[in-house]
């Protein structure tokens, strides 16, 4: 698939279906991340990848969380199987350099998610990014291992595509004329 191609007819995939996808999909995937721009070669990233028994796990710690929260822990439980992989992605923003610039480190880590979210499409993968409330509650960050100065950036959803997934019609979008300013010739 042409790049261009690739980027205006991907599609996120709420529920995607087993198999899993192979760990080499899932190495490949990753390397497509870390060939994100990272200003200083920063690289303020890493993966936790999830699979099998390893979402349940995942669900239960949402369930505490949201438990502990006061709310119903068995709306939360089977979130996490709504694929059969998931890619979590943690940003280390690496402030401790007086050169680095904050935002940047959060631009590049979603460049980074949407190279994984570019390269699925393109291996014909179906894949979405999540983040909500799971992103921020303590026993999902203790679960993954997330340290106080990092940040769940996202959970991505990795798995096959159903029938339809490629003919499900593409999310709205302004045309870029209508938020465009031009100057000069």
């Amino acid at each position: 698939m042409e790049t261009y191609q690739t980027i205006v007819t991907r599609r996120s995939v709420p529920k995607a279906s087993e198999p899993a996808p192979s760990r080499e999909q899932i190495a490949k995937l990753l390397e497509a991340a870390v060939r994100a721009p990272t200003h200083h070669l920063t690289q303020p990233w890493r993966f936790v990848v999830l699979a099998g028994e390893a979402l349940t796990e995942l669900g239960d710690a949402w369930a505490r969380g949201v438990e502990a929260a006061g709310d119903d822990p068995d709306k939360v439980r089977d979130k996490p199987r709504r694929a059969p992989a998931i890619i979590c992605v943690i940003e280390q923003p690496h402030l401790e350099n007086p050169k680095v610039v904050e935002i940047e480190e959060h631009h590049a880590v979603g460049a980074a998610m949407q190279n994984i979210l570019l390269a699925a499409h393109d291996m014909g993968l179906a894949a979405m990014v999540r983040t909500g409330p799971a992103a921020r509650l303590r026993e999902v960050r203790d679960h993954l291992g997330v340290k106080p100065e990092e940040l769940i950036a996202g959970f991505i959803y990795i798995g096959q595509k159903g029938e339809g997934d490629d003919e499900r019609p593409m999310t709205r979008r302004a045309p870029a004329a209508e938020r465009t300013e031009w100057r000069g010739p």
